[in-house]
C-alpha cells in the first residue's frame, strides 16, 4: 500500500509558494498577509490557528490575529468582518470554525467579500466554484486533488465516490472531482446501502465526520483512499474516519491520520492567500 504522505506533499507546496511571495514582495512592497478571526477558546481550534501562523511564518506570508471573546455579540461579529473587508493590507481572511453558540456563520459567509475569502467557503466564492471560475478553491477538497496529482493517481475516466455532503468538504470535494473527469458519486448518511458505492469506487474519499466508519470490507482491492477526518481517541491520538490499519494489503493507496489531508488544508490556505493578494494588487494595476 502506497502511503499518501500529505506532509511532504505540504512542504513540495509551500517551497513553491515562496518563489511567488518573494515576487509579490518585490512589486507590493510588502509580504501577502492573512488574518484569522479566533471566536471564543475552543481548545483545537487555538491549536489550529498556531499551526496556521507557523506555517504563514516559514512561507514568508505575514499573519495576524483577531481574538475575540465568545461573549460577543453578532453585530460587533459583524463590525469585525466589515473593517476586516475594508482594511486595503488584508489579503485574506478566515474566520475559524467552529463559531460559539448564538452566532450566526451563515452571516459570516454572506458577509466576507469573495476577492478575501482565503477559504473559498462564502456563498459567493462557492458560486464562482460552481459556475467552473472559481476565485480560489476550497482548502480541504484542493488538498486532496494535490495529492492525488502529486502521486500521480489517475483521476479522468475513473469511478468515486465522496462520503459526506458538506459545503465545507463534500460538496465541493464532489464538484472538484467531476471537473477532474471522474464519475463522482456523493453517499450521506441517507444513503442507503453505502458499502454497495464504495465497494465499486476506484477513489473514496471519506468525510464523514464519524471516527473509524468505514474499514477493509467497506473498499475494493486496490482504491485509492482518502480520509479527510480528524478525531481525538481519549488517549491523546488522533484517528480518521477509516480504520486505517486495516486497509495493508487490500487497497493501493491511502493517507493516514494525522499526517495526511491536514497539512495539505493549511498549505492550500497559504496557497489561497497568495492567490488573493496578486489578483487585487494586479487589479489595482490596471
Amino acid at each position: 500500500m502506497l502511503l499518501l504522505d500529505g506532509k511532504a506533499v505540504a512542504n513540495h507546496l509551500r517551497e513553491s509558494l515562496k518563489t511567488r511571495v518573494e515576487a509579490f514582495q518585490r512589486q507590493a512592497g510588502r509580504a501577502p498577509h492573512l488574518t484569522v478571526v479566533l471566536v471564543g477558546d475552543d481548545k483545537a481550534s487555538q491549536v489550529y490557528v498556531r499551526n496556521k501562523h507557523f506555517a504563514c511564518k516559514k512561507a514568508g506570508i505575514e499573519s495576524s490575529e483577531h481574538s475575540l471573546p465568545g461573549t460577543i455579540s453578532q453585530e460587533e461579529l459583524e463590525e469585525t468582518l466589515r473593517a476586516l473587508n475594508s482594511d486595503d493590507g488584508v489579503d485574506g481572511i478566515l474566520v475559524q470554525l467552529p463559531l460559539p453558540k448564538g452566532l450566526k456563520p451563515e452571516r459570516v459567509l454572506e458577509l466576507l467579500r469573495s476577492d478575501k475569502d482565503a477559504d473559498g467557503l462564502t456563498y459567493s466564492s462557492l458560486g464562482y466554484l460552481w459556475a467552473g471560475r472559481p476565485i480560489v478553491k476550497p482548502c480541504t477538497p484542493s488538498g486532496v486533488m494535490r495529492i492525488l496529482e502529486h502521486y500521480e493517481i489517475p483521476v479522468a475516466g475513473r469511478r468515486a465516490v465522496v462520503v459526506g455532503r458538506s459545503n465545507i468538504v463534500g460538496k465541493p470535494m464532489a464538484h472538484l472531482l467531476s471537473e477532474a473527469d471522474a464519475t463522482v458519486t456523493l453517499c450521506h448518511s441517507k444513503t442507503k446501502d453505502m458499502r454497495s458505492y464504495t465497494r465499486e469506487a476506484d477513489i473514496v474519499v471519506v468525510a464523514a465526520g464519524k471516527a473509524r466508519l468505514l474499514g477493509r470490507e467497506d473498499f475494493k482491492k486496490d482504491a485509492v483512499v482518502i480520509d479527510v477526518g480528524m478525531h481525538g481517541t481519549g488517549s491523546g491520538e488522533l484517528c480518521g474516519d477509516v480504520r486505517f490499519e486495516e486497509l495493508e494489503g487490500h487497497v493501493a493507496a491511502a493517507t493516514p491520520v494525522p499526517g495526511g489531508v491536514g497539512p495539505m488544508t493549511i498549505a492550500c490556505l497559504l496557497e489561497n492567500t497568495v492567490t488573493l493578494a496578486e489578483k487585487r494588487f494586479s487589479s489595482r494595476k490596471r
